[in-house]
């Protein structure tokens, strides 16, 4: 089974510096910005810069997001990318449709995409979006966006858009998707603590606008050792013998909770 990526480090494509030493970070994969982090007259630039990169293979997974779909840059940025032997996804920002990430695989023959959901529209449209086609291997949120198109204030306001997507992406088959950016690089206490909420509502990993957060959000979604230990010992307990059972604490197990512990196994897998 392969490892799970838990890491997804942002590089503005106008920096090719910043780029390669977020190759070089550790991150389980690179994601190119083309959207937010290029000011207009470097757009230009950032996907050329971007499309010499991904001319061969890097060591780490590179992602690209490319500019809105519904507007004039995108159809260029696909058209750079979406063919070249360095390119393992595409993201797309602010989907709000399932008619989009049709027209996007339709024209860009099958790499893997990523949708972001930012608005309102786009959460309602969830799972459409996310049951869209077999190119499309995961969604999330775009909560920056989010939060203005919805008026939410504080962090918690996001809850539920955040648990419907979790939802979605589960009944569509996906991965679970990955939290979004942590905006202050600084606050590395709220970094954990959003990490450990986005954690018990079902996320996966996170995306990182520094690598200084890296460690922090990949401490915070590997498995504790008593969580592994526990895993341990249910799955000793089911293999010794099958079925629904109590075990010695008085907790009873089935094949629910069997699986969640199989997971959890899996995950710590990524522990050296």
């Amino acid at each position: 089974m392969t490892a799970p990526a838990l890491t997804w480090l942002y590089a503005p494509g106008d920096r090719p510096r910043v780029v390669a030493k977020a190759l070089a970070s550790g991150a389980d994969v690179v994601v190119v910005d083309l959207e937010d982090a290029v000011a207009p007259d470097r757009k230009e630039y950032a996907r050329a810069a971007t499309a010499e990169l991904l001319g061969e293979p890097q060591p780490v997974p590179v992602h690209v997001r490319v500019n809105a779909l519904d507007g004039p840059l995108a159809a260029a940025d696909l058209k750079a990318v979406a063919q070249l032997p360095g390119l393992y996804g595409l993201r797309l920002p602010k989907v709000s449709s399932a008619e989009q990430i049709l027209h996007v695989a339709e024209a860009t023959g099958g790499p893997p995409l990523y949708a972001l959901l930012e608005s309102a529209l786009g959460i309602e449209r969830a799972h459409p979006i996310a049951a869209a086609h077999p190119c499309l291997r995961g969604v999330a949120i775009g909560e920056a966006d989010l939060r203005a198109d919805l008026g939410v204030l504080g962090d918690t306001g996001l809850d539920w858009c955040r648990s419907r997507v979790v939802v979605a992406a589960r009944a569509a088959g996906l991965v679970p998707p990955t939290q979004s950016v942590h905006g202050d690089i600084r606050d590395l206490e709220g970094l954990a603590a959003s990490c450990a909420h986005g954690r018990a509502l079902g996320f996966l990993g996170r995306a990182a606008i520094h690598p200084r957060q890296l460690p922090i959000i990949e401490r915070a979604y590997l498995p504790t050792e008593r969580e592994l230990e526990d895993a341990e010992m249910i799955v000793k307990a089911a293999s010794a013998q099958p079925g629904a059972q109590a075990l010695p604490d008085g907790r009873f197990v089935d094949a629910a909770v069997v699986a969640t512990a199989q997971r959890t196994l899996a995950l710590a897998g990524r522990r050296v």
